[in-house]
């Protein structure tokens, strides 16, 4: 559909938040905080237990009244508005099923409750389970289901009512890694092909960049930094995105003339008069069990653990006078006779080297 078709308010944010807080006395469950949701975009809300994604979600969808600020849907202020007058379904951790309900009662609920015709409700309840691919599972119970399937009624039941956000709160936390990476591949899937805007709240960050068009990292009760998976992932701005998300070595240290001093080593960085930290990925770590490290600045260090994982092998080297970082190799790269306790030095390209302010 081409912008010039578009309704007006297709082409507004899908949800703004203006400067929302929120505290329960003395206690701050979220600073004040700002963001835009484009519509139609997948969203997620990642980040730490306890660090307010999921009072930043609920106070979406009006189960939450903000302390302060605003919060605006598709460019209508619904910040005094409860849960049932907005344009926007849930989807909880808990699959929230009625037990004693079929797959299409529990499907169809919110349809009659909306008073539409039976015909109708049925239509929309068949292309909904269609979409889940549960067609001809209308008559079981939750009880005669997988925790994957019972997820999937879950998300036809907040799909079939047709509103412009359906908000997910840690929706696949309750599933095994296998049924999870599944799930997360249907569900970017499935947003994509209704083009409905999803805000996803998670704490585990694959899941984020499985689904994800764009990522907020809230932690301690802000937003710390936001943007696409991969911008996330190689080039983060702060150093706790670079802790959080994926595998990174983080550094830090004096600056002095020829860079920042690690263990009695000077690393070169860049713009080193504003640094506080550096990171690089752990799959860009080189390491040499004999010496012959590319860089002549190369720190030395021993293996403290080494895990193989099939495809690669994750180690963690002890920094002679440093700290602990990752190194990721490509399993078939993995050295021989590498073991808790090898001498080892470790070194990587300096343009693979991210640098942070705080």
């Amino acid at each position: 559909m081409n912008a010039e078709a578009q309704s007006p308010a297709a082409l507004l944010p899908a949800v703004e938040a203006e400067g929302i807080s929120k505290t329960y006395g003395p206690v701050t469950a979220l600073k004040p905080t700002s963001f835009t949701i484009p519509a139609g975009r997948y969203f997620v809300l990642l980040g730490p237990s306890g660090g307010g994604k999921t009072t930043t979600l609920r106070m979406i969808a009006g189960l939450i009244r903000p302390t302060t600020g605003r919060v605006k849907i598709a460019g209508r202020d619904v910040t005094d508005q409860p849960a049932n007058r907005r344009d926007t379904a849930m989807v909880f951790q808990g699959y929230a099923l009625f037990p004693h309900m079929s797959v299409e009662q529990n499907v169809a609920y919110g349809l009659e409750l909306r008073k539409m015709s039976r015909d109708q409700i049925r239509e929309r309840t068949q292309d909904m389970l269609r979409l889940v691919g549960l067609s001809g599972f209308e008559a079981r119970r939750p009880t005669e289901l997988s925790g994957g399937q019972q997820q999937r009624v879950q998300l036809a039941r907040a799909l079939v009512l047709e509103t412009s956000i359906v908000l997910l709160d840690e929706p696949l936390a309750a599933l095994d890694a296998t049924l999870r990476k599944d799930m997360c591949f249907e569900l970017k899937h499935i947003q994509e092909s209704v083009g409905t805007t999803f805000v996803h709240v998670t704490h585990n960050q694959e899941e984020a960049m499985t689904v994800a068009d764009e990522i907020a990292l809230i932690a301690d009760g802000t937003v710390v930094e936001s943007g696409a998976p991969r911008q996330m992932y190689e080039r983060p701005r702060r150093r706790f995105t670079a802790e959080f998300v994926g595998e990174n070595a983080v550094l830090s240290g004096p600056i002095g003339p020829t860079g920042m001093r690690i263990a009695g080593t000077s690393i070169p960085v860049p713009n080193s008069e504003r640094i506080s930290a550096i990171s690089v990925a752990a799959e860009n770590v080189r390491l040499s069990p004999d010496g012959a490290a590319r860089e002549a600045w190369a720190l030395p260090g021993a293996v403290v653990d080494v895990f193989y994982l099939g495809f690669s092998a994750l180690l963690h080297v002890q920094i002679d006078g440093g700290p602990s970082i990752p190194v990721r190799l490509r399993a078939r790269d993995l050295p021989d006779g590498i073991s808790a306790g090898t001498k080892v030095w470790v070194d990587w390209d300096v343009a693979e080297m991210r640098a942070h302010a705080d």
